[in-house]
């Protein structure tokens, strides 16, 4: 005879957390990650901890440097119109590009994946992204967590962090110390809008109603949900050889604050970057975004990356071999500016018509 008086029985799955779904996902991406096994590291999931050999990668006297870094509200975009695929390579990209602006080379990362419910199928598309940028960049992936935390998130919904850590040879790292007057700016070609601007993007596309799932008025082979959401382009493995020969003075990722912000955080004291943005041509999509949303040049210059992804400041002798080397392995490449003497920062100026200017404009930023 059953007792009605007695208490319930809780269990985890009640609370909506299945431990057999997140075991699922470990067992189902557990090939991912060892597609990504490099010297170093087995890439083996499922212990306490990952391990990495720093011997085993080659180095002798390695200095150790680490970035975390998400993707920001990109990856709403990404669940709302179902594009899980390529958002883990922006969450590697926004890490590894920032440790190749220190001449380290990426060797392992770890991702979080948070969700309110897991849904294995869209955490193994997340997770298989951040094993192809792992590839793109040459790290191992060799670890994570995934945690399923009812109440956090609205139906659907996840958040991403992705930690990596790298490696230089003691005295080989880039501070930007050796940035003088009369270096030479260059610029690689971005792949779109990367992983910066995007509360401004999806604000524009409620207000103006865009149909994401028509094709892009500036590109009609293209639907404008895919031209919003081209992953981040990863820079490591055509940097890499070019800061190992000792040609580059000092790098810059593009991100959150533009070029305006970013170019000053790689500069001494004394020394101002003029960037020119009538030196390369605006990408369409980026014209369509700031035509959309009637913004200013300055604020183009300190919201998005404007189709520069990373900015080198090379010696004036080196610009040749440089720009020939990085275009030899896939990059576009653009003279857009120089160093000269002032006040540690940046200014961005373009002449009439440049970036849709009604007039001579500059932006200038001091650090």
């Amino acid at each position: 005879m059953s007792d009605d008086n007695s208490p319930q029985s809780y269990s985890y799955e009640q609370a909506g957390v299945s431990i057999a779904a997140g075991n699922a996902l470990v067992k189902a991406i557990a090939p991912l990650a060892k597609s990504t096994s490099r010297p170093g590291a087995d890439a083996d999931l499922g212990g306490f901890g990952g391990f990495f050999d720093p011997k085993a990668a080659g180095y002798r006297d390695p200095l150790l440097v680490a970035a975390n870094d998400g993707v920001g509200t990109k990856v709403k975009l990404a669940i709302d119109h179902d594009r899980h695929d390529a958002i883990g390579i922006d969450l590697v990209a926004m890490c590894v590009n920032d440790l190749v602006v220190q001449g380290a080379e990426p060797l392992f990362f770890l991702d979080y994946f948070a969700t309110g419910k897991l849904d294995g199928g869209v955490a193994e598309r997340v997770v298989a992204g951040i094993a192809e940028g792992c590839k793109l960049a040459g790290c191992a992936l060799i670890g994570g967590e995934t945690a399923e935390m009812p109440g956090m998130y609205a139906d659907g919904d996840y958040d991403l962090a992705g930690f990596c850590v790298g490696a230089v040879e003691r005295g080989e790292q880039l501070t930007g110390d050796r940035v003088a007057d009369g270096d030479v700016l260059l610029g690689l070609a971005s792949s779109g809008v990367h992983s910066n601007g995007y509360s401004l993007v999806r604000r524009l596309a409620a207000d103006k109603g865009w149909k994401l799932d028509r094709p892009a008025l500036f590109d009609q082979d293209t639907l404008l949900i895919d031209a919003l959401i081209a992953p981040t382009r990863i820079y490591v493995k055509s940097l890499l050889p070019v800061i190992r020969s000792d040609r580059i003075h000092a790098l810059a990722h593009i991100t959150g604050g533009g070029l305006l912000e970013n170019v000053p955080r790689v500069l001494p004291e004394g020394l101002h970057a003029r960037i020119d943005a009538g030196s390369w041509l605006q990408r369409r999509l980026m014209s369509f975004l700031q035509a959309q949303g009637n913004i200013e040049p300055a604020e183009m210059a300190r919201t998005f990356n404007c189709g520069i992804g990373m900015v080198l400041a090379v010696a004036a002798g080196d610009v040749e071999g440089v720009v020939r080397d990085l275009e030899a392995a896939g990059e576009t490449v653009h003279v857009i500016g120089a160093i000269g003497k002032g006040q540690r920062g940046c200014t961005v100026q373009g002449s009439a018509e440049v970036w849709s200017a009604r007039e001579t404009w500059e932006a200038v930023h001091l650090a």
